[in-house]
């Protein structure tokens, strides 16, 4: 065969990945509709996903549930593989925080959980609840509602995610020792009861790490709570980046930066 017939099926093949990239880019940032309804599938398919891993977090293993997992974590695999090939820094994507996040929690969708000795994986898919973030991401382009309640939205988000990666970390340390944490839910009410600083008592974890455990609970549970109550109760602000000196948050009804003075000229919706 002739190097001019092995370079035709090979410039072919280049021809079609150029192709498949260039139409994945045009997925991911086009603002075009049939692209922002795609998006909005995979934000739906976001939001079923960490719906089901925190409902199923609670129950025993069952073999539909690693039926489920399986082709979740299949789906999961072909979703980020297409983001990353589009991706136009694919070597700086790879150090990001949040690769390393869907890595390890594709992974564990992927792995057999059957049996105690590998009940931590269930825990490292309590890290899906990490993309909660990214979910937030397109919430703030497409709806006018989150952007006036971002705050309020985003200290409840912080919230969520801290107990359940902390219900997921009592669990894994507590389940196999404590006889009080024998399943998610007895997990979770210690982390509820925790950071409410209510401690009731009935339920403790005992030794220096069980210990040391629930002072950050407690700790992050002061903090956590005043910043969804202030986020809450008080006046609320927008976003608006100041042209002059770059601050982002303002009164609603604000003429001018209260940093500098200039005029914002904030867009509003007519109310």
């Amino acid at each position: 065969m002739t190097g001019a017939a092995l370079a035709s099926p090979r410039r072919s093949l280049s021809g079609h990945l150029r192709r498949l990239r260039s139409r994945l880019r045009r997925l991911y940032e086009d603002d075009t509709p049939w692209a922002r309804r795609a998006r909005d599938v995979l934000l739906a398919t976001d939001i079923s996903i960490l719906v089901f891993v925190i409902a199923t977090s609670f129950l025993p293993g069952h073999a539909w549930v690693e039926v489920v997992d399986g082709v979740l974590g299949l789906l999961l695999l072909a979703e980020f593989t297409a983001r990353f090939f589009a991706s136009r820094t694919p070597r700086r994507d790879l150090l990001h925080p949040w690769t390393w996040v869907d890595m390890v929690a594709i992974a564990s969708f992927l792995a057999p959980v059957t049996g105690e000795a590998f009940g931590f994986l269930r825990v490292l898919r309590l890290l899906r609840v990490l993309r909660l973030f990214r979910v937030l991401e397109r919430l703030r382009e497409v709806s006018p509602l989150f952007r006036r309640e971002e705050e309020a939205v985003l200290a409840a988000a912080n919230l969520i995610v801290f107990i359940f990666v902390m219900t997921g970390m009592v669990y894994a340390t507590q389940h196999r020792s404590n006889p009080h944490i024998t399943n998610y839910a007895d997990a979770l009410y210690f982390t509820i009861t925790s950071l409410t600083t209510t401690g009731f008592g009935d339920i403790t974890l005992p030794g220096t790490t069980g210990r040391m455990l629930s002072v950050v609970i407690m700790l992050a549970g002061v903090t956590l709570f005043l910043r969804l109550a202030q986020a809450m109760f008080r006046p609320s602000k927008v976003r608006h980046d100041c042209p002059s000196c770059g601050l982002m948050r303002h009164e609603a009804d604000a003429v001018h930066c209260k940093a500098c003075g200039v005029v914002l000229n904030i867009p509003d919706e007519g109310r």
